[in-house]
């Protein structure tokens, strides 16, 4: 069994800022744990040789030759902009905001 327990499932919620009703919680926590619980069974199946992978078909990267296209002046796409200023879009800083 795993570790999740609700008062982490809330702490994790809270820093996400995500509010979240006890029913949201407990489901939560439940599924949070089935996916921990999961992760840690492959973990112990895993050895020194077994080669890791990311994805289980062999991609292949399509390339395509750059190509220079009409597109937006930036007077063009600055036009919509609520705010700009020196050529680029301005926003409200977010950050240290409660």
């Amino acid at each position: 069994m795993s570790e999740i327990t609700p008062d982490l499932v809330r702490h994790l919620a809270n820093l996400a800022r995500i509010d979240l009703t006890d029913a949201e919680l407990l489901r939560f926590t439940e599924q949070l744990s089935v996916i921990v619980d999961s992760v840690a069974k492959i973990s112990n199946i895993v050895d020194e040789n077994t080669p890791a992978t990311s994805h289980p078909i062999p991609l292949n990267n399509v390339f395509r030759e750059d190509e220079i296209r009409p597109s937006l002046t930036q007077a063009d796409a600055l036009s919509g902009a609520p705010d700009s200023a020196q050529g680029r879009f301005k926003v409200a800083a977010i950050l240290d905001e409660e």
